[in-house]
C-alpha cells in the first residue's frame, strides 16, 4: 500500500513539474507613467508586443528560472532573471536614453516573417551621406549588390547578377510600378525620404509578390513615437555636375493621436565631366515631395500617404548614334563623338518623369497576439522620352506613356504559442496608355490592361530558443490584354502568323492591328530555417522557387528606344521565368570581429534577357537591333562581408561579391553579369574631437572574363566605299580601382541644433575608366574625380 501511495505521489509530482504552466501579465511604461504600445517583451521562448495601453500577456510558460528582456527604441532596455512559480504580474518601467534626438527615430521591423535569409540593413546615417545620388548608387553598400547604368543619373540596383522586374523595390508598403521593365528606367524614388532600407537576396518575401526572383529592396520611411516635433535638413554641393541639393522635413510624433511627416528635395546639376571631356547633356533636375497623417488609436491606426516624384535627365548625346559608321568610330576610337562647353541645360535626347502614390491604410489589433491590415494604394507614372528629332517634332516627345495602378491588399496575422502566421490578399488593376497623338509614332510598349490578383501564406515555428523554421506559399493569377500595329513583315518575319494569328482584329496598309492576351496561373514558395549555435555563431539556409511572367516590354516591344538609340524587339511566344534558389549564409560574431558568409546558386529555366543581334536600317538611320530571347541559365557565385572594430579610434570594413553567370542551354556566358567586386573601408573616429569620423574607401572591379560573343559584320562607308568591318559590341572594358575620401563634424549651432559638416571626394585619382554594366560604355568614360560638401543640421 505504502509503495502505491509512494508511487502515485511520485507520478504526481512529475505530472505538476512536468506540465504546470504560469501565465505572466504586466505593464510597460516609461517613468512618466506613459504607457508604451509596441514594446517587445521576451520570455523564454516566446516574446509578445505590448497593445495601446502598454499590457502585456505571456501564457503557458514554464515554472522555474526564466530570463525575462523588455525593449522599446529610445530606452533603457531591462534584462533581468525571474523566478516563475505560478501566475505572476511583473511592471516594467524604462528610462529614456540620454543620446542625441535622433535616436527617438522608430525604424520598425519588416514584417516578412522570413527568418531564413539574412537581412541586409542601411542604416540612417548611410543614406544621408547618398542624400544627393540616386537608390541604385546606396544599394552597392550591400555586398551582392551591384548597378546597371544608362549613364551616370539612371541606376538600377541588381542582386546577385539580376535586376528589372526581378527586384521589386517596396516603397512604405506599396509595391512601384514606375515601368521598371526598360533597363534606363531607375526606381522613381528619393533617397531622403528612407529612413531604413532592407534588402532581402532572395524571393521569399512572398507577401509582395512571388515573381522576385531576385531578390527584395524594402523602403521604411522615418517614423517618430515619442511625442516631439523633430526636423532635419542636408544641404549638398557637388563639384563634378557644379550642382547639389536641399532636402528638409519635419516629423510630428504621438504616441497616441495625430502625427504626421513631411519632405521635400530639390536637385540641381548640369553636364558631368569625364576626366578628359566633358560628358555633354548629362544634366539632371529632380522636384520631389512626401507627406503622411496618421491618427493612432487604443486598438486602432489609420493613415494616409503621397509622395510625388519630378525628375528630368540629360542622355549623352554621344550616345545617340544615327548609322553603324557612328557606333563603329565610337567603339573604335574611345573618344565621343560630341563634346561641348559645360551647360546647365538639358536638351534632346532626355526623359521627363513623374511618378505619384497615394495610400490609406487602417489597421486593427484584437489583442496583442493578432491583427488585421486593410490598404488601397494608386500609382500615376508619366513618362516622356524625348529623341534628337527636326521639324514640326522637333519639340515632340518620340515616347509617351501613363502607367496608372490600383491595388487593394488585406494581410491578417497572428501569434500562437511557437507559431507565427501571416496570410494576405491581392488585387491589382493596370492601364497603360501609350499616347500616339502627341508622338506621331508608333509606341514602343503599347496600350494595355493587366489584371492581377495573388493569395499568400507565411508561417515560422520556434522549435526552440535557437533554432526557427519558416515557410510560406503564394499563388498569382495575372492576365494583360494589350492592343497594338505590327507590321506585316515583322508578323510574319517572327512567324507569328501560324502562332497567334487569332489575335488579328484587323489592318491598316501594312500593318496589323492585334490584340494580344494572355493568363498565367503561377505557384511560388519558400522554406528553410535559422540556427543559432553558442558563441554568436549563425545559420541561414533557404530554398525559394519564384515565377515571373513576362512584363511588357518583354512582350510587346518593337521599335526604337529613343532614350537608349537601339531598336527592342519583344517575343510574344515567351513563356513564365521559374527560379528556385538555395542560399545559405554563416554568420560569425566576435567581441571586436565579425563576418558574414553568402554561396547560392539558382537555377532559372525560360530565363529572358535581350541579346543584340544587329543592326536595323530606319529613316532615322541605321540603329542596333536588341532581340529579346530566353535559355535556361544558372548563377551562382558568393557574398563575403566582415567588421573589425580594431580598437576605441579604428575600424575596417570589407566585402566581396563574385557571381558566374551561364547560359545552360547555348553553352556560354550570360550577358550583363557583374565582375568580381571587393571594397574595403578603413575608418578612424574621435568622439572627443567634434565627434571627427575619417574614411578611406578602396574599391576594385575586375575585368569580366565571362562574356557571350555578339559581335556582328557589317559595311561601313570610308572614302565612299562600303568597307566590311567587326563590330566589338561584346569585349568588357579593363578592370578599374577607385579611392573615395569621407569624412564629418558634429557640433552645436543655433540654440540645440546640432550640425554635422562632412567633406568627401569620389574617384580621388581621377582614374579613367568604363563600366562593363553601363550601356553607354561604347560611347564615354565614367565620372571623374567630385568633391562634395554636405551640410546637414537636426533640430
Amino acid at each position: 500500500m505504502h509503495t502505491k501511495n509512494f508511487l502515485f505521489f511520485c507520478i504526481s509530482l512529475f505530472c505538476t513539474l512536468g506540465f504546470a504552466q504560469s501565465t505572466v501579465r504586466g505593464k510597460i511604461t516609461t517613468t512618466a507613467g506613459i504607457s508604451l504600445s509596441g514594446s517587445h517583451i521576451h520570455i523564454g521562448k516566446k516574446t509578445v508586443s505590448s497593445d495601446a495601453a502598454g499590457n502585456y500577456v505571456i501564457k503557458k510558460l514554464p515554472l522555474g528560472n526564466q530570463k525575462i528582456f523588455v525593449s522599446y527604441i529610445g530606452f533603457q532596455s531591462v534584462d533581468t532573471l525571474v523566478t516563475l512559480s505560478g501566475d505572476q504580474v511583473f511592471d516594467f518601467v524604462l528610462k529614456e536614453k540620454a543620446d542625441d534626438l535622433q535616436e527617438v527615430i522608430v525604424r520598425q521591423k519588416i514584417n516578412t516573417l522570413n527568418k531564413s535569409l539574412l537581412e541586409q540593413k542601411i542604416k540612417t546615417e548611410t543614406i544621408e551621406k547618398y542624400s544627393n545620388q540616386t537608390l541604385g548608387d546606396l544599394l552597392k553598400e550591400v555586398a551582392g549588390v551591384s548597378s546597371l547604368k544608362t549613364g551616370s543619373n539612371v541606376v538600377k540596383p541588381m542582386i546577385n547578377g539580376l535586376f528589372g522586374s526581378r527586384v521589386p523595390v517596396i516603397n512604405n508598403n506599396v509595391r512601384l510600378q514606375d515601368q521598371e521593365w526598360g533597363t534606363e528606367h531607375a526606381p522613381n524614388f528619393d533617397v531622403n525620404a528612407a529612413g531604413k532600407i532592407t534588402v532581402i537576396k532572395g524571393a521569399s518575401g512572398l507577401q509582395y509578390g512571388g515573381d522576385a526572383v531576385g531578390g527584395l529592396v524594402i523602403i521604411e520611411p522615418i517614423q517618430v513615437k515619442k511625442d516631439t516635433l523633430y526636423g532635419k535638413s542636408i544641404v549638398n554641393l557637388a563639384s563634378n555636375g557644379r550642382g547639389g541639393s536641399i532636402s528638409s522635413s519635419l516629423h510630428k510624433g504621438n504616441e497616441k493621436g495625430w502625427s504626421w511627416n513631411v519632405l521635400g528635395t530639390f536637385k540641381y546639376a548640369g553636364d558631368r565631366e569625364a576626366p578628359d571631356y566633358v560628358l555633354s547633356n548629362t544634366g539632371n533636375r529632380e522636384a520631389n515631395f512626401s507627406g503622411d497623417l496618421k491618427f493612432t488609436g487604443k486598438k486602432y491606426d489609420f493613415a494616409g500617404f503621397y509622395s510625388y516624384y519630378n525628375t528630368t535627365i540629360g542622355i549623352l548625346s554621344a550616345s545617340h548614334i544615327g548609322n553603324v559608321n557612328d557606333l563603329y568610330n565610337a567603339i573604335t576610337n574611345k573618344v565621343p563623338a560630341v563634346v561641348n562647353d559645360f551647360t546647365y541645360s538639358i536638351k534632346n535626347p532626355k526623359q521627363e518623369v513623374q511618378h505619384h502614390l497615394a495610400k490609406l491604410n487602417y489597421n486593427y489589433f484584437f489583442n496583442e497576439t493578432a491583427s488585421l491590415g486593410v490598404q488601397y494604394s494608386f500609382q500615376f507614372n508619366k513618362r516622356f522620352e524625348f529623341d534628337l528629332r527636326r521639324g514640326e517634332n522637333k519639340n515632340k516627345p518620340a515616347l509617351d506613356l501613363e502607367l496608372a495602378t490600383h491595388a487593394i491588399n488585406v494581410d491578417y496575422k497572428k501569434a500562437l504559442h511557437d507559431w507565427t502566421l501571416k496570410t494576405g490578399t491581392v488585387a491589382a488593376f493596370q492601364n497603360n496608355f501609350a499616347n500616339v497623338v502627341t508622338t506621331n509614332v508608333n509606341p514602343l510598349i503599347p496600350t494595355y490592361n493587366k489584371i492581377d490578383w495573388g493569395t499568400y501564406g507565411i508561417a515560422t515555428y520556434d522549435v526552440s530558443e535557437s533554432l526557427v523554421f519558416d515557410a510560406g506559399l503564394r499563388y498569382d493569377y495575372s492576365q494583360v490584354d494589350a492592343a497594338k500595329f505590327y507590321s506585316k513583315s515583322r508578323w510574319n518575319e517572327r512567324g507569328y502568323q501560324s502562332q497567334f494569328s487569332r489575335f488579328i482584329t484587323g489592318e491598316d496598309g501594312d500593318k496589323w492591328l492585334v490584340k494580344p492576351s494572355f493568363a498565367f496561373h503561377n505557384l511560388s514558395s519558400s522554406v528553410g530555417f535559422h540556427k543559432e549555435f553558442e558563441k554568436d555563431l549563425n545559420w541561414y539556409a533557404n530554398v525559394s522557387l519564384a515565377t515571373r511572367n513576362p512584363n511588357p516590354s518583354e512582350f510587346f516591344s518593337d521599335g526604337l528606344h529613343h532614350s537608349t538609340g537601339v531598336i527592342e524587339i519583344g517575343d510574344l511566344a515567351l513563356k513564365k521565368e521559374q527560379s528556385i534558389k538555395f542560399s545559405t549564409t554563416l554568420q560569425k560574431k566576435w567581441t571586436a570581429f565579425s563576418v558574414e558568409v553568402n554561396p547560392y546558386i539558382n537555377y532559372i529555366r525560360n530565363f529572358m534577357f535581350l541579346r543584340p543581334v544587329g543592326f536595323e536600317n530606319t529613316i532615322r538611320g541605321a540603329f542596333p537591333v536588341w532581340d529579346y530571347q530566353q535559355t535556361n541559365a544558372q548563377l551562382a557565385g558568393f557574398d563575403v562581408q566582415t567588421h573589425w572594430k580594431i580598437n576605441n579610434h579604428w575600424q575596417h570594413d570589407f566585402t566581396m561579391s563574385y557571381v558566374n553567370g551561364k547560359d545552360i542551354s547555348n553553352r556560354e556566358a550570360l550577358i550583363d553579369i557583374p565582375p568580381f567586386a571587393m571594397t574595403q573601408k578603413v575608418q578612424f573616429s574621435k568622439p572627443s574631437w567634434m565627434n571627427l569620423k575619417l574614411e578611406l574607401k578602396y574599391e576594385a572591379l575586375l575585368r569580366q572574363n565571362r562574356f557571350p560573343n555578339n559581335n556582328f559584320e557589317t559595311n561601313i562607308i570610308v572614302n565612299n566605299e562600303l568597307f566590311p568591318v567587326q563590330v566589338d559590341i561584346s569585349t568588357p572594358p579593363d578592370g578599374f580601382q577607385l579611392f573615395h575620401f569621407y569624412s564629418e563634424i558634429k557640433f552645436k549651432s543655433i540654440g540645440k541644433t546640432q550640425t554635422t559638416l562632412a567633406f568627401s571626394v569620389q574617384n580621388i585619382t581621377n582614374t579613367t575608366y568604363r563600366d562593363y554594366l553601363n550601356r553607354q560604355r561604347f560611347f564615354a568614360d565614367e565620372m571623374g574625380r567630385n568633391f562634395q560638401i554636405q551640410l546637414k543640421f537636426n533640430y
